[in-house]
Order: structure tokens, then C-alpha cells, then sequence
């Protein structure tokens, strides 16, 4: 099955219907499951990440996934902050096996397999060889972890000055598992293209085994019902300078909303107003997690990118006037 479209909302809505008339469900060890093979997804528009729609209108635990990658932990106690799933995930309560973080920083320990990507692809443009792998051979031997990785690798391409990536996927849910995926590899993508100096490209996302638990169903059908909105939220252009400083100083700020409550971000040094945005986003989340509507309305105005601040408004039901 080939999907090629513009937006995230654009391949939902192209291929959830498609396990809605499936028949006979599957069994695996996280329940009864509707399945298709052999799925190839095109994102035309990798920064068309987010869905526009009341049910998937998440952009803010995407961001504390990706920023649990990037650190290279495999901590527990991060990730749950964001996606408290992570929770049935862990053999001994506080990792994660199959975090992709030390698998992206610190693969076997010591290698770092994002840096060794941007100089192969500095040092020769058109290599096929950029590729990093998350699937490891370990992971057939430790078979009754709670959590393998369902990414085998990433391939990044550079062809007519833009950067293509190809994620290869052993497995994959449509409705929980997939949106994050695409944000998460397409950052990772518009990040690695930005310190190459080079273009965004399509994003590729191959399936081998795409399926929709049939816990999701109702809200699968919800999101559908909702109809179309592709066009809704695009996210802004990455900046191209100081990418890799700007994601330290994003991550030390990550930990002290997640770990303090009561920090202020109210004036914070100078940032570029793209991760600004997304510090913003991390403390509303913070805000939210413990109840503080009202202080959600006074810092939204913090925000410069307009559909930010439209999806703050519409899902915190916000006055809108600042």
C-alpha cells in the first residue's frame, strides 16, 4: 500500500479508513489488533507534523519525546511526564529498553550515531551509507523485554540540495504510535538538514506491520468524523544557526519545567523565538499537569507563532484577546 500527502491529517484520514473494514483481528502481546503489510507513507511536507483536529491535536508530548531522544536517556521518570504509556514499557521500573536515546547518542556505548551522519554526509553529499540504526541485534536475544524498538533504521539522502529521510519500521500503530513517529523523525530530519546547510526533503516511513488496536477504534471513528483540516497547521521554518546550542539550552530548560513547577520563563535570555515557542509550549504543559489554567492565558501570549497560540486557545477553551 502506497500514501502520498501534504500533511499528517492528510495520511490519517487516507488510511484509517482502510483498517475500519478489515474483518478478523489479530492477537500479539498488546492486545487484539486490525493489520495491513507492506505500508509505504510520503509526508510531502515534513513541517506539516501536527494534526489540525480536536481528537489528535497534540504537539507538546511529541516535543518532550523528541527532547527524550535527544538527551540520550532512557529514563523512566522523563518520558512518562509526557506519555505516562511509557509506564507499561519498562522491565525494571525506572528504563526504558528500547529507548531510542542512547541508541541515537551513545549506540554500544560510545557511538554517536546523529554527529557520525552530519560529517559522513559533510565529508560526501551524495553517500548512501548515512544511516542509523535502532533495531539491534541484542534485541532478538532479549526477547521478553517489555519494550523493542519498532524502528530499524533511519537513512538520510541528500539529492538536489534537500534532505531526504527513509524510516524502515518493523511495526507500527496507526493511531497512537505513527503521529509521534512522523514528528519526532521529521524534527530529527529539518535538524540534521539545517546543520548541513541544505534543504528540507520528503519524508519517507515504510511499515512492515501497520495496525490499529481495537481499543482505538471508537476514537479512531471520532477523529474521521471530525472531517479534514490539512492545511490548518504547518509548523515554521527551522532556524539554520546555532541548531545544536539552541537544543542544549532547550534541554536544560525541559528539566527545570519538569522538575520544578515554579519556574518562570518569563524572561528568559535571548532565544530564538522558534524554541522560545517550543519553552512556551513545555511550561503550558507543565501549567496544565497541575491545574493552573489561569496562568496558562497569561504566558499564551508569549507565544509568536500564531497556530501555537490558536492551538492553545481552542484546546485550553482560552479568551482570546491578550
Amino acid at each position: 500500500m502506497y500514501i502520498e500527502e501534504n500533511t499528517l491529517d492528510d495520511i490519517l484520514h487516507e488510511l484509517l479508513p482502510k483498517f475500519l473494514d478489515i474483518e478478523n483481528s489479530i492477537n500479539n502481546t498488546k492486545g487484539d489488533n486490525y493489520e495491513r503489510l507492506g505500508v509505504y507513507i510520503k509526508l510531502i511536507n515534513p513541517r506539516a507534523r501536527v494534526s489540525a483536529t480536536q481528537t489528535k491535536n497534540i504537539a507538546i508530548s511529541p516535543i518532550g519525546e523528541l527532547l527524550w531522544y535527544l538527551s540520550g536517556s532512557n529514563e523512566l521518570e522523563f518520558i512518562k511526564y509526557y506519555l505516562n504509556i511509557y509506564s507499561k514499557s519498562s522491565d525494571d521500573g525506572t528504563t526504558v529498553n528500547g529507548a531510542y536515546g542512547p541508541r541515537l547518542i551513545s549506540m554500544h556505548g560510545y557511538i554517536n550515531q546523529i554527529e557520525n551522519v552530519i560529517k559522513l554526509l559533510k565529508e560526501r553529499p551524495n553517500t548512501r551509507r548515512a544511516v542509523i540504526q535502532i533495531f539491534d541485534a541484542k534485541d532478538l536475544i532479549n526477547i521478553d523485554s517489555k519494550d523493542i524498538p519498532c524502528t530499524i533504521s533511519l537513512q538520510f539522502l541528500i539529492r538536489e540540495k534537500k534532505l531526504h529521510l527513509f524510516a524502515s519500521m518493523r511495526s507500527n500503530d496507526i493511531f497512537l504510535g505513527l503521529p509521534h513517529d512522523i514528528f519526532c523523525f521529521t524534527m530529527l530530519q529539518e535538524i540534521i538538514a539545517c546543520e548541513l546547510n541544505v534543504g528540507l526533503g520528503e519524508y519517507n516511513h515504510f511499515v512492515s506491520s501497520l495496525h490499529l488496536y481495537t481499543k482505538s477504534l471508537e476514537s479512531a471513528r471520532n477523529y474521521i468524523s471530525e472531517g479534514l483540516q490539512s492545511t490548518k497547521y504547518v509548523m515554521p521554518e527551522m532556524p539554520s544557526q546555532n541548531t545544536f546550542n539552541s537544543i542544549k539550552l532547550l534541554l536544560e530548560y525541559e528539566k527545570e519545567i519538569r522538575t520544578n513547577p515554579n519556574f518562570d520563563i518569563m524572561n528568559l535570555p535571548e532565544v530564538d523565538d522558534y524554541w522560545k515557542d517550543m519553552i512556551t509550549l513545555l511550561k503550558i504543559y507543565s501549567l496544565d499537569k497541575n491545574k493552573n489554567k489561569s496562568e496558562i492565558n497569561n504566558i499564551k501570549s508569549l507565544l509568536k507563532n500564531s497556530l501555537f497560540k490558536q492551538y492553545i486557545e481552542e484546546k485550553f477553551n482560552l479568551n482570546t484577546d491578550d
